[in-house]
């Protein structure tokens, strides 16, 4: 019995990440994304990272939205690198304390990259989670932090500092953040905030981050140290029309209470609901 093409759920890319298990690699992606996207009406498509897969995207057409999570540093060339201050000294330390996360997959920003300019060009609905949304700046021309620790205590007061990952409570590290008023970040949290504040506690697993935002995005949230947490573009920002391109640092999808999928917020969830709806929208 042939299937009925009219129900036929959209389709949501997210691309794999790599690791390596018994000297053979494996590719996954955080059952959290998946259980959101399949959750609110959609379904995640995995594109494996593979040799050459960064030629064959048009197979994996129709596309109607785009996940891109979790993953590796992307590769400082593809944003201007040599606008850091860091030397070299410095890059080697960093390379040697946070060596799982500082390792380039060169296919995978080829994939990622590819995917991020497909979604501005064809205006498909794009969210971007931790490197998804640094992969989502660079594809728009922005730059982001080699290394946070170094680089932004520069610019800021000691009182200012924020860790922005402890590998030690890994899932349970939280900090403050700022919401900016009037961006879906406020509209999704607003009933969790309190107006003299404007603050959420999100949680935080990165060393890198947006340094310079590009032109077409609005941040949508800041931490104590003035690094951008969140972000969109005002211009594609209505999900009931199919638009919708965002950014986000933190991982809304993991910020749930210990030994419970309880989340922090009601608004945790709301970034995947309105991406979806975006992502209905768009294959209508």
């Amino acid at each position: 019995m042939s299937p009925d093409l009219s129900v036929i759920l959209p389709r949501v890319l997210i691309v794999s990440r790599r690791s390596l298990r018994n000297n053979k690699f494996v590719d996954f992606v955080g059952e959290y994304h998946l259980d959101l996207i399949v959750g609110h009406g959609a379904v995640p498509v995995i594109v494996p990272r593979v040799g050459g897969v960064h030629l064959l995207l048009d197979s994996f057409e129709p596309i109607h939205g785009v996940l891109l999570c979790e993953g590796e540093d992307i590769d400082p060339s593809l944003y201007e690198a040599e606008t850091s201050n860091l030397s070299l000294e410095e890059l080697e330390e960093i390379r040697r304390i946070l060596a799982s996360d500082t390792a380039v997959d060169r296919e995978k920003d080829s994939i990622e990259l590819r995917l991020a300019k497909l979604c501005l060009e064809r205006n498909i609905p794009y969210l971007g989670i931790c490197r998804g949304s640094q992969v989502l700046n660079v594809a728009s021309g922005g730059t982001l932090y080699q290394d946070i620790e170094k680089e932004v205590p520069k610019k800021i007061q000691e009182s200012q500092r924020v860790k922005h990952m402890d590998y030690d409570n890994y899932d349970g590290h939280r900090h403050v953040v700022k919401v900016v008023e009037n961006t879906p970040l406020h509209d999704w949290f607003r009933d969790s905030l309190e107006e003299d504040k404007m603050e959420i506690l999100v949680n935080s697993y990165h060393h890198q981050g947006v340094n310079r935002l590009a032109q077409k995005f609005v941040p949508m949230a800041f931490a104590p140290d003035g690094l951008i947490e969140g972000f969109y573009d005002p211009d594609a920002c209505n999900p009931e029309e199919g638009k919708f391109i965002m950014g986000l640092q933190f991982h809304p999808e993991r910020m749930r209470q210990d030994d419970t999928d309880k989340f922090d917020y009601p608004g945790c969830p709301r970034a995947y609901q309105e991406f979806v709806k975006a992502v209905i929208a768009y294959q209508k």
